[in-house]
């Protein structure tokens, strides 16, 4: 099935920034286009099948955006479902331990 004619991806302005947040806060939560990152992040984790990846595998294949652009999109996407945490470590770059994501969509999920 092709994910993109369903509206599963994108989150809304209101759970991206606290009601106290400064003002530019508020403004740069309105710019970003949480539809398409979320769908770039999932195509990019479901890529990697039942190996899944780390959080370095995807910086490194998005690595013309910024970090919290690709790291911020885990939350809906385990939210929604979408993937999981394995609960597999694997140590990235730093050699630090890091959580192994895998991509679960069943249409039945959503």
């Amino acid at each position: 099935m092709d994910l993109s004619k369903l509206p599963i991806f994108g989150t809304e302005i209101r759970k991206l920034v606290r009601k106290n947040d400064p003002d530019t806060s508020h403004e740069s939560a309105k710019s970003v286009n949480t539809v398409s990152l979320e769908q770039k992040v999932f195509e990019a984790i479901q890529s990697y099948g039942e190996k899944g990846c780390i959080s370095d595998d995807l910086l490194a294949k998005f690595n013309h955006l910024p970090y919290s652009s690709v790291t911020a999109r885990y939350r809906a996407l385990l939210i929604k479902k979408l993937i999981e945490d394995t609960g597999e470590r694997r140590n990235g770059r730093s050699g630090k331990p890091q959580r192994v994501m895998r991509a679960i969509y069943d249409s039945k999920s959503i």
